[in-house]
């Protein structure tokens, strides 16, 4: 815990690291405190910026971590909804800032990352703590039984309510700290440690399965089935095979004995995906959005509508095919690949898909479990939020997807081949 709290470095590069440590501890809560931490740090690193920093800012490398935000500005030009737009730049303004801080900055990000990413572990684990500790409150304070921590009152968006966030982005925290956890719990030798290590993943399972997020748990039990095929050694796998299994059945024997759980993950599923609601309960389901979305999508399937094109465009549709809550709640798609289809056309889709691919490619050949991890949470949740329009996607992906890029190096091969081809 000491090594997390005090650094050995140069004045500089310890101000910068306790910026972005702050900045993970503030992920979980509104965004006012990510921004003012943002601004903060990046004045810290303009002030200390040299010249030969500053020529690290335009590389290849920088260009593809930024694309999607070079994309949304190229957008603009082809969109009728350009007021919009602007305003979707400014939230999306983190995916440039961060390939660019962490380029200048002095500090070694190699060294750091997994306190970082440890910090911000910790953080979710005493989250999920007061949120419970919040909701038996309410319980003791009415006299509900116990069994009420499972009811309709205490999941899903009415468990984060305290801390006013989407209980979606939160889960994506809990379950790339989960990732985190493990992996440590992989390398840990302290019985102690390990014992905490076990203790925190409970507790981290515990919020996550209350969030009850059926995107971010199906990303969680993925990425820990696919945990042991990181592992060197047959018996290393064979073992964490096992107690991935063993997690994952935990999950599922909970959710099952939970009336409430089972109806939340696995009917309201049903009746998300299916044109005809079993209830009254989902009177449009997500995938009648979904086809709205991509009837826009066929009107410019190449270059799309452009930026901020899509919310208006969404609600002329909702009105048309009479759905009438998506138009009142004006609705996105709910789907970050039909989201960049509609607004840039296959041509997003792809860049999407390409930095998603050159992601997974460095994550097996490091054999980082986290990366690896923090993929399957972004291309699973993808599926149905628009994670690159609300403040804590963006950040989640911003400055996640850079720290792991820049550390692993994924676009090295591109460089190489851009080389030989400058040099013939």
């Amino acid at each position: 815990m000491k090594s997390l709290l005090i650094i050995q470095d140069t004045l500089e590069n310890k101000i910068t690291y306790y910026h972005l440590a702050l900045f993970t501890i503030s992920l979980p809560f509104d965004r006012f405190y990510s921004e003012i931490i943002l601004i903060s740090l990046l004045l810290h690193t303009c002030i200390h910026t040299t010249q030969s920093r500053l020529k690290k800012i335009v590389t290849i490398e920088n260009i593809l971590l930024s694309s999607l935000f070079l994309l949304a500005v190229i957008g603009i030009s082809w969109s009728q909804d350009k007021k919009e737009a602007f305003g979707a730049l400014e939230r999306q303004l983190s995916i440039l800032l961060f390939p660019i801080i962490l380029s200048i900055t002095g500090i070694d990000i190699n060294r750091n990352k997994e306190k970082w990413l440890i910090i911000m572990s910790c953080t979710c684990v005493l989250t999920v703590i007061y949120l419970y500790i919040d909701a038996v409150q309410i319980i003791l304070y009415y006299k509900l039984t116990a069994t009420q921590i499972l009811s309709p009152s205490f999941i899903n968006h009415n468990f984060s309510a305290p801390i006013g966030i989407h209980a979606t982005y939160l889960s994506m925290y809990i379950s790339l700290s989960i990732a985190v956890f493990i992996s440590l719990l992989l390398k840990e030798q302290k019985t102690t440690n390990r014992l905490l290590q076990v203790g925190a993943l409970l507790i981290l399972l515990a919020g996550l399965i209350q969030l009850a997020s059926r995107a971010v748990m199906a990303a969680t039990v993925i990425f820990i089935v696919l945990f042991p095929f990181f592992l060197a050694g047959i018996r290393k796998k064979i073992l964490f095979l096992a107690v991935s299994i063993g997690i994952v059945l935990t999950i599922g024997i909970t959710i099952f004995n939970s009336n409430t759980l089972k109806k939340r993950y696995i009917a309201a599923l049903q009746q998300d995906l299916t044109q005809n609601s079993i209830t009254n309960e989902i009177t449009e389901p997500r995938v009648v959005r979904w086809q709205s979305a991509i009837q826009l999508v066929k009107q410019s399937p190449v270059f799309g509508h452009g930026s901020g094109s899509e919310k208006r465009l969404l609600k002329e549709k909702y009105f048309e095919s009479r759905l009438f809550n998506s138009y009142l709640q004006e609705l996105d798609a709910h789907n970050q690949y039909l989201s960049l289809l509609l607004k840039y056309g296959i041509i997003g889709l792809l860049l999407f898909l390409f930095l998603l691919f050159r992601g997974f490619s460095a994550s097996f050949n490091s054999r980082d479990i986290i990366f690896c991890a923090f993929l399957v949470l972004i291309s699973i949740t993808s599926l149905s939020e628009n994670i690159l329009d609300v403040n804590k996607g963006i950040f989640f992906f911003a400055f996640f997807f850079s720290l792991f890029m820049k550390s692993s190096k994924p676009f090295a091969g591109i460089f190489r081949f851009l080389s030989r081809k400058s040099s013939d």
